[in-house]
C-alpha cells in the first residue's frame, strides 16, 4: 500500500514538473515572438519614417528649381510608404494569429533582391551610397536573406540619422558556406583624410544595433559594429549559408 501511495506521489510530482516545463517553454516562445515583432516594428518605423521624412524635405527643396528631382523623390516616398504599410500588415497578421485569416496570398518577406531598392532610397535621401556584390550570386534561405536586408536597412538608417553628409559603402560577399555583408560610412561626410575633423561621429546604440545582434545570433552568425579610427562607422556580419546548386555570375559588381 505504501509503495502504491509513494508511486502516486512521484507520478503526480513528475506530472506537475512536466506541466511547469511546458508552461515555461510556452512563455519563452511568446517572449521570443514579442522580441521578433519588436525588432521588425523598429526596423520598419526607423527606416521608412526616416526615409519618408528626408524624401519629403528633398522634394520640397527641389520643387521650384528642379521639378524632375522632386518628382522622383515623391515617387520613392510613395513606394516607401506603400512598403511600410505592407510590412505593418504582415506584423498585424502575426498578432492576429488564430483569428479568421484574411483572403489573398501573403506578401514575401524582403531579402537581398530588395537591396537595390534601399540603396536607391538612400541615394535619393541625400547619402551617396554604393553597393558591391562579390562572389557567385545564389539563392539564400529566406531567413538569411531577411537578416541581410535588415542589417543593411538599419545600418543605412543609422548613417542618415547620425553621420551627417556621409558616404556609405555596402558590400555583399557570397562565400562557399556563408554570406558576409558590410556597411561602412565615412562618418563626417566627404572630408579628405587631412581635413577630416578630429571629433568622431556620435555613438550609435539602442534598439537598432541590439536587434541586429539578435537577428545574427539567431542565424548562428557573428556581427561587428563599431566606430572606425579617424571617423566613420562599420557594421559587418557573417551568416552561415551553405552553397547550393543555384549559382550565378562571379566577380565583383558595383551598383
Amino acid at each position: 500500500m505504501l509503495l502504491v501511495a509513494g508511486s502516486a506521489v512521484v507520478m503526480n510530482r513528475r506530472q506537475r514538473e512536466a506541466e511547469a516545463h511546458q508552461l515555461l517553454r510556452a512563455e519563452r516562445a511568446v517572449a521570443e515572438e514579442r522580441r521578433r515583432i519588436a525588432r521588425e516594428l523598429h526596423d520598419i518605423v526607423a527606416h521608412h519614417i526616416t526615409t519618408m521624412q528626408l524624401m519629403a524635405g528633398g522634394a520640397r527643396a527641389n520643387l521650384a528649381h528642379d521639378p524632375e528631382v522632386a518628382r522622383e523623390a515623391l515617387v520613392t516616398l510613395e513606394d516607401s510608404g506603400r512598403m511600410a504599410l505592407r510590412e505593418m500588415r504582415q506584423l498585424l497578421d502575426v498578432l492576429r494569429a488564430g483569428e479568421e485569416a484574411e483572403t489573398g496570398p501573403e506578401a514575401p518577406q524582403p531579402g537581398v533582391r530588395d537591396l537595390d531598392r534601399i540603396i536607391t532610397e538612400s541615394r535619393l535621401a541625400g547619402t551617396e551610397t554604393e553597393l558591391t556584390v562579390d562572389g557567385p550570386v545564389r539563392p539564400l534561405p529566406p531567413t538569411v536573406g531577411l537578416t541581410v536586408f535588415r542589417i543593411v536597412q538599419e545600418a543605412l538608417t543609422n548613417t542618415r540619422k547620425h553621420a551627417g553628409e556621409a558616404r556609405a559603402r555596402v558590400r555583399l560577399t557570397y562565400g562557399a558556406d556563408e554570406v558576409a555583408v558590410e556597411v561602412r560610412d565615412d562618418g563626417t561626410g566627404a572630408w579628405p583624410p587631412a581635413a577630416r575633423p578630429a571629433r568622431s561621429a556620435p555613438p550609435r546604440s539602442g534598439y537598432g544595433l541590439i536587434g541586429m545582434h539578435e537577428r545574427v545570433a539567431l542565424q548562428g552568425g557573428t556581427l561587428e559594429a563599431a566606430a572606425l579610427d579617424g571617423g566613420g562607422f562599420r557594421v559587418a556580419a557573417r551568416l552561415p549559408a551553405p552553397g547550393g546548386t543555384g549559382g550565378g555570375q562571379g566577380g565583383e559588381r558595383h551598383r
